[in-house]
């Protein structure tokens, strides 16, 4: 049941309340017991563990249905097509409405997805269930991840930021792992892996029932389906983190669109376990280089996620060119790391820049910006490996995602980015990590879902 809490006025758009370091946390805004706060993160992960889980089948597909590369990259599309759909209204739903009224709907839609995954036997099949996953995806990157910030409480904005940000690599992870383990040892692989996946998303709306979260102000006016936004003065850091995220999570697209067709190439092999530790080593990278940098600046977070991106995308041409498997591992755990860093370095700055009524659009309108090119570049680069080869492919690709993470990384450091707070601790019973953090008021207590 949701904790009581006093209403506190809210701040002027774009800023956050800052008290005195020292001042301790009153009696109207209580910190949540940190116990509460990591099952939050647990529909993210759960949700993200099906965003990927088809990664090892599409070779199952392949060879049961009949599809060419690009056709392979359409189908990733469709996903990209569901979320970039659904960030243009859950965001702005979620904060008018609360979050869960997002959220609950968003996990039956994966459960339908995964049904219809489960039974596919034609392409356009394959497509509405990635549709339908991209749908449940995009609610959770801006309403999932707004609520874990919401129960973290304030002065914890950035504890909230590292979390939410590590539950979705952490499950775009798990997901292809889970997938290529089940479809190599258990029977139905393509049954097998989203009758598991039901039961995942099954205790994520448990979770969500249960969520302390505070109640939303009356609805503002205005359109509810449009391109996701944030206040006037939170657009830099915004702009900052998509000019590093985007980079990072189209690397990672890549891999896990046409990563199992390079690694049957420089391998000569079909492992969809293979294929999945693949992507489970990218995306651990993505969750361990987070707390690695967890305490350092955004600015250098940011930076470092650039060059971190760049060098993977040299690692990739070296790997193609070469047909070298060491390469190819290493470009694939710079792409997690440099998405890794990237993510975090967004979130934070949002986290800190907008105010909680505007928080899960401004998650969205950072995934939008991301998600543009993810779904755009790889499909490009399917269709034009059909026509001049893999390599050929790769190599084009490599030199526009090399250009715009060095364009990234420039922008970062020759822009002004003020680090609020520097110095301030968030309170012991949160994970420790360093908090140059705003108090944001909570509203009236419960929440109309």
């Amino acid at each position: 049941m949701p904790e009581s809490r006093e209403a506190v006025p809210a701040p002027t758009a774009g800023h956050r309340q800052q008290p005195a370091p020292d001042q301790p946390v009153g009696p109207a805004t209580p910190l949540a017991p940190a116990r509460r706060i990591w099952p939050a993160a647990w529909p993210v992960t759960a949700v993200f563990v099906l965003s990927n889980a088809t990664t090892p089948l599409y070779q199952v597909w392949q060879h049961e249905i009949g599809f060419s590369q690009g056709t392979l990259t359409v189908i990733f599309a469709f996903y990209i097509v569901g979320l970039l759909g659904s960030l243009l209204i859950s965001g702005i739903a979620s904060d008018r409405l609360g979050r869960r009224p997002v959220l609950l709907p968003a996990l039956a839609l994966g459960v339908a997805a995964c049904l219809i995954f489960a039974t596919a036997t034609t392409v356009p099949a394959l497509m509405v269930a990635r549709l339908f996953s991209g749908i449940a995806v995009g609610a959770v990157v801006s309403a999932g991840m707004a609520a874990v910030t919401d129960v973290a409480g304030p002065g914890r904005e950035r504890s909230a930021a590292l979390l939410a940000s590590c539950a979705m690599v952490f499950g775009a992870g798990l997901g292809p792992l889970l997938a290529g383990v089940l479809s190599e040892t258990a029977p139905a692989p393509t049954v097998t892996v989203f009758m598991v996946e039901i039961v995942l998303l099954t205790t994520a709306f448990l979770v969500v029932l249960r969520m302390p979260l505070p109640r939303r102000e009356a609805p503002e006016r205005g359109a509810w389906v449009r391109i996701p936004s944030v206040p006037h003065d939170a657009r830099r850091h915004l702009g900052l983190g998509i000019a590093v995220f985007a980079p990072g999570i189209t690397a990672t697209s890549f891999v896990l669109s046409l990563g199992p067709s390079l690694l049957t190439g420089l391998l000569g092999t079909t492992s969809r376990i293979t294929a999945g530790a693949m992507a489970f080593a990218m995306f651990l990278a993505a969750t361990g280089v987070q707390f690695a940098v967890r305490r350092l600046e955004r600015r250098t977070i940011l930076t470092a996620g650039a060059v971190t991106i760049a060098l993977g995308v040299v690692a990739l041409v070296t790997a193609v060119r070469t047909a070298s498997v060491a390469m190819l591992a290493v470009s694939v755990l710079l792409a997690g790391a440099g998405q890794g860093m990237g993510q975090l370095g967004g979130l934070s700055l949002l986290n800190i820049a907008v105010p909680p009524q505007r928080l899960a659009e401004a998650n969205a309108a950072l995934n939008v910006g991301g998600y543009v090119p993810a779904g755009i570049l790889p499909v490009s680069v399917g269709y034009l490996s059909d026509a001049v080869g893999l390599t050929a492919g790769t190599t084009a690709f490599a030199g526009v995602l090399a250009t715009s993470a060095v364009m990234g990384g420039l922008l970062v450091l020759t822009s002004r980015l003020h680090e609020p707070g520097q110095g301030r601790a968030e309170p012991s019973s949160a994970p420790r990590l360093p908090a140059p953090q705003h108090r944001r008021p909570h509203d009236a207590p419960g929440d109309r879902g």
